[in-house]
């Protein structure tokens, strides 16, 4: 096993691999900015290197200088965490040349399946069922908007190198097509420097669904069933759970195994996200694969008692999976809501400041509370970053009791000096569109009761 290793992240995510990497003997060694000095999350790493200014561009996403950093103070393995360079094959390649221990999947598989087109065609190979759309990239609007017309309106742009919502663009009419296209590719090259885009049929009231995997460097596979993450603003994600309440027991296990099939085929060693669309009709489509940990990861954790960071690190070291899929073993329902410094009373914009109270209960309600975050009273929150404040997990024997908890902690949570989202959550907890199970994609219920 490694003794050292650098995580190439910050806050809630360094705070949550170096967890995990303490109680395995592991040193850490952290990238921090100047933003983030002196901040409550950087007390959880063993040592500290300094990679540059605020901006990421200017410090976390600065790979060359990541990969020194981590050589430099003697580190044999790097964790990317999640975002930033996390699903960057370039950046794993680099980490490898230099000696260094990449956790994560190799560059070829992030290559093949952090592209749509590839990832499409990987997944056809093994037997999964696809939403309708074009094979690959179109050349221009003009291609795009004939196979529009053939396929039927509505249809979805999307960024071949896109992900978390940007270069999305649903078309309802023909006529807003070259608008929605132009917008798409722009956002896709200046996000991802690739503006390439397809074109697939948008299926109405889809449900999100989302299956956790693991692969080792043996050819063994297994998955760790589903998450469901219907309920987005604007695609990006608000709350997860599990299980999914809109699958049934034989439909949960044949999604496990075509995504733990398609994890094998691939030879995929590391842990990835096997996402699909439900439609209406109960059919369900392979969207796309993360090539990394998500988020939403402590929810899959909550319900199957598994490390998956331990998993994540084990795998790297090249040991084989501990665990075979049949003793895996899923109990209660878990619940994930995401508390951002975002004012909902100004179309979520984000909430810099500085947090006075940070106060978020874990003992309230008649299941448990597991808070993941990175800042405490007097920290600053900077405008360079994503808002993440804190994930609260609920587990509860049953949905209603996880749901129940879940309430009672965040209407007793005192987070101030900045706006937040929890009056996001209180709403769509309570909302009876959720409670029973009765949601999708195209709304955020509770919103608009």
């Amino acid at each position: 096993m490694f003794h050292k290793l650098f995580i190439a992240n910050r806050g809630e995510v360094a705070v949550r691999v170096a967890r995990t990497a303490r109680t395995m003997g592991i040193r850490t060694v952290g990238a921090v900015s100047t933003a983030d000095r002196g901040a409550s999350w950087t007390k959880a790493l063993d040592e500290l290197i300094g990679v540059g200014s605020g901006p990421p561009r200017e410090s976390y996403l600065q790979q060359e200088r990541l990969v020194q950093a981590a050589v430099q103070s003697g580190c044999t393995a790097l964790h990317p965490g999640w975002g930033f360079l996390a699903e960057n094959a370039r950046f794993a390649a680099l980490v490898e040349a230099h000696g260094v221990t990449f956790v994560g999947p190799a560059p070829r598989a992030m290559d093949q399946m952090g592209l749509k087109t590839p990832a499409k065609r990987a997944a056809r190979a093994a037997g999964l069922p696809v939403i309708p759309g074009s094979d690959g990239p179109l050349r221009d609007e003009t291609e795009a908007l004939r196979l529009a017309h053939e396929i039927g309106f509505p249809v979805m742009v999307k960024a071949d190198a896109g992900g978390g919502g940007r270069g999305m663009r649903l078309v309802r009419d023909p006529k807003d097509f070259a608008a929605a296209w132009q917008a798409a590719s722009s956002e896709a090259l200046a996000a991802f420097g690739d503006g390439a885009c397809y074109i697939e049929k948008y299926l109405e009231r889809g449900r999100h669904i989302e299956v956790q995997v693991m692969g080792d460097r043996f050819g063994n596979a297994i998955h760790l069933y589903e998450r469901e993450c219907s309920i987005q603003r604007k695609h990006p994600k608000l709350i997860e759970e599990s299980c999914s309440p809109c699958l049934d027991d034989a439909t949960r296990e044949r999604i496990g195994m075509l995504a733990a099939n398609l994890t094998a085929t691939l030879r995929y060693a590391g842990a990835g996200t096997v996402e699909f669309l439900r439609a209406q009709d109960g059919a369900i489509y392979f969207m796309e694969m993360n090539t990394r940990l998500q988020v939403e990861h402590p929810v899959t954790e909550e319900r199957t008692g598994l490390d998956l960071v331990r998993m994540q690190l084990e795998v790297a070291a090249n040991q084989p999976l501990r665990i075979a899929q049949a003793a895996v073993k899923t109990n209660g329902h878990a619940i994930e809501v995401r508390i951002n410094a975002e004012d909902p009373a100004r179309a979520f914009a984000p909430s810099p400041g500085v947090l006075s109270v940070v106060d978020i209960p874990t003992h309230l309600g008649p299941g448990r509370v597991r808070v993941d975050t990175h800042v405490a009273a007097g920290d600053e929150v900077p405008p360079y970053y994503d808002s993440l404040l804190a994930k609260v997990i609920a587990h509860g024997s049953t949905r209603a009791e996880a749901i129940q908890t879940l309430l009672a902690c965040l209407r007793n949570a005192r987070v101030e000096g900045v706006a937040t989202t929890i009056p996001v959550h209180l709403a769509v907890l309570g909302s009876h569109a959720f409670q029973s199970g009765q949601y999708d994609t195209g709304s955020i219920p509770g919103m608009q009761e």
